[in-house]
């Protein structure tokens, strides 16, 4: 293996997240609410015209337990529905799709099918398994990076106390 290799596998990360915020829900409903949570918690990119994901867990919300290729069914029927494009409809991006949101924690599989986690509602499960535990577990390991700088650089400018003085320009006299 060369260094190149090794430092890419180093900076990989092990999970990740994002989260984005957005105006109040008021008046969304269906499909575009869906679409809008896609997009806060990261799985859909803003402008990102690769949708399927919204399909994929809006079809969960309605049947709530689904194999893949039931979802995959329904996915395409609900694209027909909404008169949009059939970009990301095969079945190894649903397959993608729904790894994702089990990633999130958001969703489960258990003998073929496609679920929400323990059977919680959408809300439960965020607040449950996505933030405490997949974004504790982040916020904690980026802790660990900033405890260790601390121990590496212990004379940094950043642990003494500020002067307000600015170092690199000379003291006037």
């Amino acid at each position: 293996m060369t260094d190149k290799q090794r430092t890419v596998m180093r900076e990989t990360p092990l999970e990740h997240i994002t989260l984005r915020r957005y105006e109040k829900p008021f008046r969304l409903e269906g499909r575009p609410l869906v679409k809008k949570f896609c997009l806060s918690v990261g799985v859909l990119q803003p402008g990102d015209s690769r949708d399927v994901v919204v399909d994929v867990l809006h079809t969960l919300l309605k049947n709530h337990r689904l194999t893949a290729s039931e979802i995959e069914t329904a996915v395409k029927e609900e694209r027909k529905k909404h008169i949009l494009p059939m970009l990301g409809v095969t079945s190894a991006n649903i397959r993608r799709q729904l790894r994702r949101l089990q990633q999130l924690h958001l969703i489960d599989r258990t003998t073929g099918s496609y679920h929400f986690t323990e059977k919680l509602t959408l809300s439960e499960v965020l607040n449950e398994k996505t933030l405490k535990v997949l974004l504790g577990s982040i916020v904690e390991r980026v802790q660990e990076y900033a405890k260790r700088i601390d121990e590496n650089f212990p004379n940094s400018d950043a642990s003494r106390p500020h002067s307000g003085k600015f170092r690199d320009k000379p003291e006037e006299t």
